[in-house]
């Protein structure tokens, strides 16, 4: 049987989701938690990999196992043995093709900003001083819409075969205390969303003119957008899949 896990967690302490040798991920510990209680090694693949420090409101993943009797039960389980910044949602079966990464529709990202210092969000927001000129932010954004290719936004030596993505929300808002930008796509190349940001301060400041951002994407050149933001601020919010895949007693 295959089943999607869904969860979340708060990236501070994990050098990312991927596993990796030298250093601990969330998918090493999920792994772990797994394969800890069902008495056998068990390996996910998740939905996509964010970077070190980059939080996951709502990420999901798949892994292979027998006929689980009572999913709700070892959710319950599963959130007992991992640690506090590591919550799973639900344990749901998909169909025996369906695939946490490939079968995504598309991912959603916030990324949080704070323009007065404050202690409660020294590790969830990345602090701006200087006045940001939001019109001129979302004008910006929206032109990240009229446009398919964004190897400028993309970190360098990669081995993406495309740089072509689906960008089809780019917007920023107030939020009580904070400013978050939320943006859409079908996929996203690594650092995208972090170097999108940096860019867009870039016109909140005054450092450039929105339609600049036309240039720069025309421009494949990294070097020519702004800088990567802290990850701290960065949030994986939503993964979209089609109905099809999820098991009919599922819903």
């Amino acid at each position: 049987m295959r089943y999607f896990i869904q969860f979340s967690y708060f990236g501070k302490a994990y050098h990312g989701w991927q596993r990796q040798p030298n250093a601990i991920t969330v998918q090493e510990v999920l792994e772990k938690a797994l394969s800890t209680l069902l008495r056998q090694q068990v390996e996910v693949v998740g939905a996509g990999r964010t970077d070190a420090g980059v939080h996951a409101k709502e990420m999901y993943a798949h892994f292979d196992f027998v006929e689980i009797e009572d999913p709700v039960q070892l959710t319950d389980r599963l959130n007992s043995f991992l640690p506090v910044d590591i919550a799973v949602q639900k344990i749901i079966k998909v169909k025996l093709d369906a695939h946490a990464r490939f079968d995504a529709l598309e991912r959603t990202y916030e990324y949080w900003l704070v323009q007065e210092k404050s202690p409660f969000f020294i590790d969830s927001a990345h602090y701006v001083a200087h006045p940001l000129d939001m019109e001129k932010m979302n004008i910006a954004a929206s032109l990240l819409l009229e446009h398919t290719h964004f190897e400028c936004f993309s970190k360098s030596k990669t081995d993406v075969k495309t740089y072509i993505c689906d960008v089809r929300y780019a917007q920023w808002e107030e939020n009580k205390e904070k400013l978050v930008f939320t943006i859409t796509a079908d996929r996203f190349l690594r650092n995208m969303v972090r170097a999108v940001v940096g860019t867009l301060l870039d016109v909140g400041t005054g450092k450039m003119e929105p339609e600049q951002i036309n240039t720069i994407i025309a421009s494949k050149d990294r070097s020519k957008a702004g800088v990567s933001v802290p990850a701290k601020g960065l949030y994986l919010t939503k993964v979209s899949y089609p109905k099809e895949i999820f098991d009919e007693q599922e819903g």
